[in-house]
């Protein structure tokens, strides 16, 4: 309501508390809407018997084009947001040495040019073969070693005697 005072028109506005509504979004004044609360006793209010309806069907006020839910989500409506300047983030590389390499040798192995890097792999790689051949012979050596000579051994004989024959009546 307006009041006047000494000719000056000041005007003063109530203050109301209003709800919002859980599933549309929309401001509800007092002496309007309706709340519910569930077993859990959560309560919900709802703006009108529309909204109601569908929380109830659980459909989701995100793919309904009229809640401010969806609203927000797909950018409607003349809503002014101010950017913020986003400060730069000075990204610098501390380079140091970790558990086991040192500096130098990260720094050697990036200068490295990539013939001079497979040639090293290959090498690394032929050198695991030949680690893995050795144990394997070793490996053998052994085996032969405490088995003793190895036996060629007749395989085991079917039991039994001659072959029987039947005479048909």
């Amino acid at each position: 309501y307006q009041r006047r005072v000494h000719g000056d028109l000041f005007a003063q506005r109530m203050v109301v508390k209003t709800e919002l509504c859980s599933f549309s979004g929309r401001r509800i004044y007092p002496g309007h809407g309706m709340k519910f609360i569930r077993t859990d006793c959560k309560s919900f209010w709802f703006g009108d018997k529309k909204a109601k309806c569908l929380f109830h069907q659980k459909r989701s006020p995100r793919l309904l084009c009229w809640t401010q839910i969806y609203r927000r989500l797909h950018k409607k409506g003349a809503v002014t947001e101010l950017k913020k300047k986003r400060a730069r983030k000075t990204t610098f590389q501390i380079q140091r040495g970790y558990t086991g390499v040192s500096l130098d040798f990260i720094k050697q192995k990036r200068a490295m040019k990539p013939e001079a890097k497979t040639a090293a792999r290959d090498a690394a790689l032929r050198e695991i073969k030949e680690r893995k051949q050795k144990q394997k012979a070793h490996a053998q050596a052994v085996r032969q070693a405490s088995h003793g000579p190895a036996k060629n051994a007749p395989k085991q004989q079917k039991r039994g005697g001659p072959a029987k024959t039947f005479q048909s009546l």
